[in-house]
């Protein structure tokens, strides 16, 4: 083989090479796409199919709600679109307040009503709980109970729309003796009977008992005319009449609010008691006890409070007469209180009994017991 003839041969060879490296890149890139479109395709397919789930979920989940609030009829209030919220709330733009269980914001209806939307935090089940606990407080109807005017439940977003109330919380005008003044005595004894009678109608005149579990100023809210309604059902925990007594696992509350029972059975069973409990100790607060004993000693723990109350108590009636009504009233509203937070359940009184006392002038009421005891030492399971 002659030099060209060597030349030629070793470029057909080079061609025959790329050609077939060519054919072979081709080859494993069309390999490639054809199993990139296969991934793709799978991906695809398997995003249909849990959209598919997800859509048939949502649709059971649909179906569920709407038959438990067909089978309610007209006791359901209205069911609110989370888009409706956002509208009603301007983007929930103006809060109102925020506690441990949800954020209330102020909004408006299309008819001109001011109302609350609590969008409440860390919502959990199918929502048909929540439903048949919505449905429940709208069958209370109470001049001292914030109405419940509709809700949402939109997965696992969940809402409830209140009434609004014009004049806030009571804890903004029990701050200070300024405060106390301005909203006047005999305001306030009315506002402490009107809580009453919405407890006692929560305990005894619903068909469906209902402990509160929270009563405290922040949860006393007051109309235009300073009328006090119970409000924050989020904490309320729902019984049936025959249950008298909830497991330590349901109970909830506030600190320095909370019946020793809640914190220890050595002191009895939690029951609608503990609501009584909590309602004297924000007597207590309302005539200033805890404000003046921060001023007045160095220890100001809940032990302590309602021993030095009472004490304080007793000697102002031995060292001299009730001479004005604003006195009177103070005095009054003590002597409830320190009744009502008695150690053991046994021993406070009825919603309707501290509703008598309330109604009874000063020299008819008997001076309790020294309440052997506030608050035991905090749980740790409350501490955090």
């Amino acid at each position: 083989m002659n030099r060209y003839s060597y030349i030629i041969f070793f470029a057909d060879r080079r061609k025959k090479q790329k050609l077939i490296l060519i054919v072979a890149l081709s080859c494993t890139a069309s390999l490639i796409l054809a199993c990139l479109g296969w991934m793709m395709y799978r991906q695809k397919r398997k995003e249909e199919q849990i959209t598919s789930a997800s859509n048939q979920k949502y649709k059971s989940y649909e179906s569920n709600i709407k038959e438990i609030l067909q089978g309610y009829g007209s006791l359901v209030p209205k069911r609110y679109k989370y888009s409706e919220l956002k509208k009603i709330t301007g983007s929930f733009k103006d809060k109102l307040g925020e506690g441990s269980y949800g954020t209330v914001f102020k909004g408006q209806l299309e008819d001109g009503r001011k109302v609350a939307v609590k969008l409440l935090k860390g919502s959990k089940g199918n929502g048909e709980e929540f439903v048949n606990e919505v449905v429940s407080i709208r069958r209370t109807s109470h001049v001292n109970i914030v109405s419940l005017l509709g809700f949402c439940v939109h997965g696992h977003k969940r809402a409830i729309v209140y009434e609004y109330m014009a004049n806030g919380s009571l804890e903004k005008y029990i701050q200070s003796e300024e405060t106390r003044m301005a909203i006047g005595w005999e305001k306030l004894r009315e506002i402490a009977a009107g809580i009453a009678r919405g407890l006692e109608y929560l305990h005894r005149g619903c068909s469906t008992q209902i402990i509160h579990f929270d009563i405290k100023p922040n949860n006393i809210l007051l109309d235009e005319d300073f009328s006090p309604k119970i409000a924050d059902f989020g904490l309320a925990k729902l019984c049936h009449l025959k249950d008298s007594a909830l497991s330590m696992a349901e109970a909830r509350g506030t600190i320095g609010f909370i019946a020793p029972e809640v914190f220890s059975r050595g002191f009895g069973v939690v029951s609608t008691k503990s609501d009584v409990y909590s309602y004297g100790m924000m007597l207590l607060e309302m005539v200033g006890g805890r404000k003046n004993l921060t001023e007045s000693t160095e220890n100001s723990s809940q032990e302590y409070f309602p021993n030095w109350v009472h004490d304080r108590l007793v000697k102002d009636l031995q060292s001299h007469e009730v001479t004005c009504k604003t006195e009177e009233i103070a005095k009054q509203m003590t002597l409830v209180g320190l009744w009502c937070i008695q150690t053991t359940p046994e021993n406070h009184p009825s919603m309707s009994r501290v509703m008598e006392m309330l109604d009874k002038n000063l020299n008819e009421l008997e001076v309790p017991p020294k309440p052997l005891l506030s608050c035991p030492s905090v749980p740790s399971h409350f501490s955090s």
